[in-house]
């Protein structure tokens, strides 16, 4: 930052922005339309040039041109630097104990990746104490939040025990509102030769276990992991608990998961790596948003999930990192969106507004993932004039500042 007054009193200017990511094409420059793109639509960022925000306690209070800024009771200078909010990671596996480099190496050497390699986390995971699972989750939140990440959603299921997945759902709920039961990641190896025995555990007693800690209910639908039925059946447990549902479909194969989600009215189907043109039609006249998660590709080399065809059929993308030891170890959502861009035919707004918006989307969210008044003050500053610097500078750390709930955090 060029220069700073103190931040002690009510309210706050943060002036001398070059350019500012809102998110309402109504703020800004950008075509007036609803969350879901057009096809060859402009801009969904509601970009001020010269620009100047107003933060009232934890929320933002006013948007527009510098010049037209109300007084306030402190100032912040920018510098010349680019705003954007803070991202919103809806996808995350944090609670784990262990470390997959051996499995990362075989896989960069030309082994498959397959669902399987989980079971190497349940071990280390069951093993590990609340303070190392603790400690572990706090450390790559901090790594997040420095690079811009200001909310994230996190699982359980590296646990696949009531007493465990409850574990990791209470330590989660600690730091974050947005915590998903996934007792369904894969079926727990006590249960390898009782599928069923499993689902009735996950639906059962781990369910009632891990209601009081979870807002969602996830499922791996997927070959290795859990078929239709038995999602169904654990989506229906859920929602009947209270949870709402999240899929992880059609990850490694076609599959009837993309569907299911939309006909549970889930909040997002993830990764969406292998959809026919009926999953691509369900996405796009339903409420369910497409959860893309490149860094899972980057990882596993795995085909990339084309958004160019979900966003031309008018489907809500969001863009998150599905950070996890196995298959997509970064929490960087800055990486994430250069993928986005370089291999996934994302434009740089489109990219950028999946990973906010999007994000808060995915998590039926109106108060994050944007920067208007009324919602909570996330943002971050960026070393570069303009949003596009994140893929046009790739692996750079372009982010110098970020704010949460009106407070500068790193």
């Amino acid at each position: 930052m060029s220069s700073r007054t103190s931040t002690t009193g009510t309210n706050t200017l943060i002036t001398n922005i070059a350019s500012l990511v809102t998110n309402d094409p109504s703020l800004g420059w950008g075509s007036p339309r609803s969350s879901k793109f057009e096809s060859g639509g402009g801009s969904p960022l509601g970009l001020i040039q010269n620009a100047a925000v107003v933060i009232d306690g934890d929320r933002i209070a006013w948007t527009g041109e510098k010049s037209k800024a109300p007084a306030t009771d402190n100032q912040v200078d920018a510098g010349g630097r680019a705003v954007i909010p803070g991202f919103v990671d809806s996808h995350s596996h944090l609670v784990f104990a262990g470390d997959r480099t051996q499995e990362f190496n075989a896989r960069m050497s030309g082994r498959g990746y397959t669902a399987g390699g989980i079971r190497t986390t349940v071990a280390a995971t069951r093993a590990a104490s609340d303070e190392d699972l603790e400690r572990n989750l706090v450390h790559y939140l901090g790594e997040a939040l420095r690079q811009g990440t200001t909310t994230f959603e996190t699982k359980s299921g590296y646990g696949l025990t009531v007493e465990d997945e409850a574990r990791a759902l209470r330590i989660a709920a600690a730091h974050t509102d947005e915590v998903t039961y996934l007792g369904a990641h894969i079926v727990s190896p006590d249960y390898a030769d009782d599928p069923a025995g499993y689902v009735a555990l996950v639906t059962g007693q781990m369910l009632d276990a891990c209601v009081p800690h979870a807002r969602w209910i996830d499922v791996f639908c997927e070959k290795g992991a859990f078929d239709g039925d038995q999602a169904r059946a654990i989506l229906t447990a859920g929602k009947a608990k209270g949870l709402h549902p999240r899929v992880h479909a059609n990850q490694l194969s076609y599959g009837p998961g993309v569907q299911l989600a939309v006909e549970l009215d889930a909040a997002s189907a993830d990764h969406c790596t292998h959809l026919t043109d009926a999953d691509v039609d369900a996405l796009a006249s339903g409420n369910t948003v497409a959860t893309l998660l490149p860094g899972a590709e980057f990882s596993t080399r795995a085909e990339w999930p084309d958004a160019r065809r979900l966003l031309d059929a008018g489907v809500t993308v969001a863009l998150s990192t599905d950070c996890n030891p196995g298959s997509s170890f970064t929490s960087s959502v800055s990486f994430c969106i250069a993928l986005a861009v370089r291999d996934m035919r994302m434009t740089p707004d489109e990219a950028l507004w999946s990973a906010t918006a999007g994000g808060a989307a995915a998590l039926r969210r109106d108060d994050i993932g944007r920067l208007t008044p009324g919602a909570y003050a996330d943002l971050a500053f960026l070393d570069a004039p303009s949003h596009v610097h994140l893929a046009y500078r790739p692996g750079v750390p372009l982010v110098s500042q970020v704010w949460r709930r009106g407070v500068p955090v790193a």
